[in-house]
């Protein structure tokens, strides 16, 4: 179980590499169910990988001039901000046990884990259904800005809650509000998610996270592998094409999660 953890890493880190997004969203399972650690932990560890190895596909994005660093930061700045707050003082201040629905206990590691299961459902939708709009014709306007703030925000919270980039959110808002051509948004979702998971996992680290040292330089090792190889295919591949199988793949792992849960 702990090889094809690693394995599925690769493949996680690849898709996030070619698309900007999707791969980060199966992190969290794969630490869970095949690597062994605790959810809240997991949620924690998968800011750090997915941080870390974003980082990689900036690189090779950077190198390529398709990076919007003014757009990024008019949405990471409200995303890192909530972020951090998220994992700073909110996860450690929920309770273990919300409430019982019958003889069920909706625990802090249910909940997160079937939040994780929706945001995947949603994802998994998001991905299969072919793009109507590369590119807007008209330039960022005030009102456009207030959307992506809004976006920001809540992407930042989501993100805080469950350990996801959140990149199946942040790109149709480059590409549809920003006006980012699709290659563009793909290497600016990757700085944003690589800067504001990075500042969620500090929040973490305050919180007092138990870091399992080995288990993490492999999972992001192998994550970065993965990353490396999806950026430097994605000349070669149609992400569309690959967008809808991942997103077949992503409801049938969100279908599950939810039956293992309950």
């Amino acid at each position: 179980m702990e090889i094809l953890g690693y394995i599925l890493a690769i493949g996680m880190g690849s898709v996030l590499g070619l698309i900007g997004a999707g791969g980060s969203i199966l992190t969290v399972p794969i630490l869970v169910y095949l690597l062994g650690v605790e959810t809240v932990t997991a949620t924690g560890y998968s800011l750090l990988v997915v941080g870390l190895t974003s980082l990689i596909g900036v690189y090779h994005y950077y190198k390529k001039q398709k990076i919007d660093v003014k757009t990024a930061v008019i949405f990471a700045v409200p995303a890192l901000i909530a972020v951090y707050l998220t994992r700073r003082y909110l996860v450690p201040a929920m309770p273990d046990q919300f409430f019982d629905i019958g003889s069920l206990a909706i625990t802090k590691e249910l909940f997160i884990m079937l939040l994780f299961a929706v945001l995947m459902l949603l994802a998994g939708v998001l991905m299969i259904r072919p793009s109507k709009q590369t590119k807007a014709s008209k330039p960022l306007t005030k009102r456009k800005y207030g959307l992506i703030t809004v976006e920001g925000l809540a992407v930042g919270s989501l993100t805080g809650l469950v350990g996801a980039g959140g990149g199946f959110m942040i790109i149709p808002a480059l590409v549809l509000l920003a006006g980012l051509e699709m290659e563009v948004a793909v290497g600016t979702s990757l700085l944003i998610i690589s800067a504001k998971s990075l500042l969620g996992f500090v929040g973490d680290l305050q919180a007092g996270i138990q870091l399992d040292y080995w288990m993490l330089s492999m999972f992001i090792l192998c994550t970065g592998v993965g990353v490396t190889i999806g950026t430097i295919v994605s000349r070669k591949i149609s992400g569309d094409n690959l967008k809808k199988v991942f997103g077949w793949f992503t409801l049938t792992i969100a279908t599950i999660i939810i039956y293992v849960e309950l």
